[in-house]
């Protein structure tokens, strides 16, 4: 008779939390709190990564010297457009196309 056994491997991160204390407005920790729960978030994963996005922002800034809004951001689609697209003649094709 053969038996099986599973195996368990536990890997420790090294990346290591530290704790930090914030002195922040009532209101505004109540809202942070609520906005954590309803998007199944940890409040802590959320301020880390705004932080991270202050700190990567400072640093593309550093690089080109151009901030680009949140919003801006946001629409990005992964879609890479060619530095010598002609926008106006493929507006203009889209037209024709449409008004055949």
């Amino acid at each position: 008779m053969y038996g099986f056994f599973s195996y368990f491997c536990t890997y420790t991160s090294v990346v290591m939390d530290t704790k930090l204390t914030l002195k922040l407005d009532k209101f505004v920790i109540e809202q942070a709190k609520e906005y954590a729960a309803s998007h199944k978030r940890s409040l802590s994963r959320i301020i880390e990564s705004y932080l991270r996005s202050l700190i990567n922002r400072d640093k593309n800034e550093d690089e080109t010297g151009i901030e680009i809004s949140p919003f801006v951001k946001s629409m990005s689609t992964g879609i890479k457009i060619p530095t010598d697209l002609d926008y106006k003649s493929e507006i203009l094709n889209h037209l024709e196309d449409k008004h055949k």
